[in-house]
């Protein structure tokens, strides 16, 4: 039998109501859902489950996506699945390590909440996104450097589909450069900033501070960092690599392909929505995907491993 590993989705997955069933049915994740309140002095559950304004602000969606993965991740374990290795896409990759016992949950809620409010104050105005559909992911990068202002890839997310970010007038001319040269689609994303970009920087210099205070494990299950697309084993370089995650490409395409070569067969993603679950579909749609946003999620995926 292959692999099974757990990943976790990034900001942008966030909606109203998200993990409230586990909330309502499993006690574990109610304990994490609170314990998220008690680390952040935040209504974390009224902050999910309740429409409201501040579930789309990047200092209050952060904290409110990671805290429903680990309500989610608590009743997967509760229930008896665990994986091999762990990964996720951007603020995703929290959730990676938590499952890898790299922090505990506690100290990861209090560290994506500050990571959440450093990357809001550091929002440069003129800052924007745009996800470029149907053109390979280095001749994108060629374009981007290519191109006068600052421009570069945000996230490498499947064939087919790459992010970029950077100044707002430089993503339009990016956008225009790539049309021209063959690519499908530019789409503008509905994003507060240009996350991922090197203007976000300072953010990430914040948040090494903030890790500089904060004890982290050598992980008990290998987690795959975004930074990378390696394997990490030892904690001497977790908390760099978490500091440089916030400026730096996200290469979630390649993540995916290193667990693929190293035997994983099956991915499990916890949390909100299936976008991983779509991009896997496209990186090999020979390996399982599943998702696990909701108890009857859990049961399915618990009946195809045969722990039920």
């Amino acid at each position: 039998m292959g692999k099974i590993a757990f990943v976790f989705p990034g900001q942008g997955a966030q909606h109203a109501g998200m993990g409230k069933e586990f909330y309502e049915r499993s006690e574990k994740a109610r304990e994490i859902f609170d314990l998220a309140s008690k680390a952040t002095g935040l209504d974390i559950p009224a902050l999910c489950f309740e429409e409201n304004e501040k579930l789309n602000e990047t200092q209050y969606t952060q904290i409110a996506i990671l805290a429903c993965e680990a309500a989610i991740l608590g009743a997967v374990w509760e229930a008896g699945l665990a994986a091999d290795v762990s990964a996720g896409l951007s603020l995703g990759e929290y959730g990676a390590l938590i499952t890898s016992g790299v922090l505990d949950m506690e100290t990861a809620f209090r560290v994506v909440r500050q990571r959440g409010i450093f990357m809001q104050e550091a929002v440069p105005t003129g800052g924007a996104m745009a996800a470029v559909i149907g053109m390979d992911g280095e001749q994108i990068r060629k374009i981007c450097q290519e191109t006068e202002g600052r421009v570069s890839v945000a996230n490498y997310n499947c064939p087919g589909q790459v992010v970029i970010t950077g100044e707002d007038t430089a993503v339009e001319r990016a956008g225009m450069a790539l049309k021209e040269a063959g690519a499908r689609r530019v789409l503008p994303l509905k994003v507060s900033g240009p996350f991922h970009s090197p203007m976000l920087e300072g953010a990430g210099k914040k948040l090494a501070e903030v890790l500089k205070t904060v004890t982290v494990q050598a992980p008990v299950i290998p987690y795959v960092t975004n930074v990378t697309a390696e394997y990490v084993t030892e904690e001497e370089a977790i908390k760099e690599l978490l500091a440089k995650q916030v400026a730096s490409s996200v290469l979630w395409q390649q993540s995916v392909e290193r667990m693929i070569a190293d035997g994983v067969d099956t991915f499990v993603e916890i949390g909100p929505g299936k976008t991983l679950t779509g991009f896997l579909r496209k990186i090999d749609c020979s390996v399982k995907g599943f998702s696990i946003e909701k108890p009857e999620d859990l049961e399915k995926v618990l009946e195809s491993r045969g722990n039920r």
